[in-house]
């Protein structure tokens, strides 16, 4: 198995339909002991759809990645990179092209066999004019070659130590040509599950597929993902044995949890940037002085107080302690109300200042939210707060831009790239940092690497480009019983296959 900072350290290879039902007023252990082979997932959002290489929603890969669809790599809950599709790999000493060795005898659930040709037919298509595939600035940076049927080599313009971790990733899912253009409502892929069916609005259905290249190894032959967005209807299905497992609840409530012994409650880490993100193209925010105003009136503790129960890191750029090249940048723009208002001033706004604040309906989103806007109506910055539901955030806010300010968490590991791109949401534009990301991506020793992402996040806190809220710490509530539950959050998935019950 090859651990990531391995690879940065030394630079070498490395439909509709029901759902279980659940008797609500069954004590919770006697449904564990009644169903060894069937487990249901509590989930705040609901997928938009479920192909993890059309969409942005992280959503889609909590239901789908690594259970419908897999990848050439696996990411395990410690960021380590192990085989997935892909049984090896070898890596040239200039870090730009991959020879990976193919699993043999996998096939998709429609029958068809898994090759090099369909490699090369998932990451054409992903990279291609018409893709929307959310990494797509990598996929174009990528061409596939064929070699023989399990023989795969991958060149790449750029160096990324990060390669093998990406190709874990949701968007690199491997999807099979004849079904890939229905995979938003009917998925197929090679893993262990395949669709049941979904109760749109109230969950999905997975059942063990019988055709898995290694089927003795599943334990749970049934899985439901429930979608429940209202916190104390999460407490409340919890506690009524309704939900064995909720991957990421929101905080409030979590303490009563930790006192029962029915339950297992399970604090990790992630690679997660929850930011107020700002709208850079549009006036008077493209001024560098108002975006510095706007982080100034916000003190960040307060927020993750109120949004997440204290579960949550301070950050002052886009990354996060414990990753690779990380700096504190929390000192770049302090909670400094004073401040604020002299800035604004200074940048000639009239106050108050009315600025429109798009909420999702995560309740990190909405809580936090709230927060904010009574911090900015404190230095003369008045938020209208307009909650909205996450395909209106997704189609409106961050497919068409078309907002001042939001609240959202960012979970993918590695998206400085995003700020190198015109196109992106948040309309920044910065020569400094694209020269800046084109030295990373073309630098392949270690120490100065780091030291060019520290330079990246220093420019982005000087920019001021968002307010940079906090790491996002989540939590699991589950079962006592239940095992296999990740810790860690690098991404976000919900394994089924490494689950089991006690």
């Amino acid at each position: 198995m090859l651990n990531r900072r391995t690879v940065l350290a030394t630079g070498v290879s490395g439909v509709t339909g029901a759902i279980i039902a659940l008797p609500l007023t069954a004590p919770l252990t006697a449904l564990a002991q009644g169903r060894k082979d069937a487990v249901v997932l509590g989930m705040t959002l609901e997928p938009p759809s479920l192909d993890p290489t059309t969409s942005a929603a992280s959503a889609i890969a909590e239901v789908v990645h690594y259970n419908i669809f897999e990848t050439l790599t696996k990411i395990n809950t410690d960021g380590s990179v192990a085989p997935l599709l892909a049984e090896s790999w070898e890596v040239s000493p200039d870090l730009k092209t991959y020879t990976f060795k193919l699993r043999r005898g996998v096939k998709f659930q429609n029958g068809e066999p898994f090759t090099a040709a369909t490699v090369k037919f998932a990451f054409d298509r992903s990279g291609s004019d018409k893709s929307s595939n959310k990494s797509k600035s990598t996929f174009a940076s990528l061409t596939t070659q064929v070699v023989d049927d399990y023989t795969v080599v991958l060149l790449n313009k750029d160096i990324d130590p990060d390669l093998l971790f990406v190709l874990g990733q949701a968007p690199f899912a491997i999807v099979e040509p004849k079904s890939a253009d229905r995979n938003a409502s009917q998925p197929v892929g090679t893993g262990p599950y395949r669709l049941g069916s979904w109760n749109r609005g109230s969950a999905v259905l997975l059942t063990a597929w019988e055709g898995f290249r290694n089927p003795a190894a599943i334990k749970i032959k049934r899985a439901s993902f429930r979608f429940i967005s209202d916190p104390a209807a999460q407490v409340a299905a919890l506690l009524a044995g309704d939900v064995d497992a909720f991957p990421r609840i929101t905080n409030r409530g979590v303490a009563q949890f930790k006192s029962d012994p029915r339950f297992q409650v399970v604090i990790g880490g992630s690679r997660a940037k929850t930011i107020l993100a700002i709208n850079n193209a549009r006036k008077p925010l493209d001024d560098l002085r108002v975006r510095r105003a706007i982080a100034a009136a916000i003190d960040r503790k307060a927020v993750i107080a109120a949004a997440t129960e204290g579960y949550g890191i301070p950050i002052g750029s886009h990354y996060v302690p414990g990753a690779f090249g990380y700096v504190d940048t929390t000192g770049v723009n302090p909670y400094d109300p004073g401040k604020a208002i002299r800035l604004l001033a200074e940048a000639g706004v009239k106050t108050p200042l009315t600025l429109g604040m798009t909420l999702p309906p995560t309740p990190y989103a909405r809580l936090g939210g709230e927060v904010i806007a009574a911090q900015l109506a404190k230095v003369g910055i008045i938020a209208k707060m307009e909650n909205v539901e996450w395909a209106q955030w997704l189609s409106g806010t961050y497919g068409g831009k078309n907002y001042d300010l939001t609240v959202i968490a960012h979970v993918e590991p590695f998206d400085l790239n995003n700020f190198a791109n015109p196109d992106y949401y948040w309309g920044y534009r910065s020569p400094a940092f694209d020269a800046l990301f084109n030295q990373i991506k073309n630098t392949a020793r270690p120490a100065e690497r780091a030291r060019l992402l520290g330079q990246a996040q220093r420019l982005l806190a000087d920019d001021a480009v968002h307010a940079f809220l906090y790491q996002g710490q989540w939590v699991t509530v589950a079962n006592k019983n239940l095992k296999g539950l990740w810790k860690d959050m690098p991404v976000f998935v919900n394994d089924i296959s490494a689950l089991s019950w006690n």
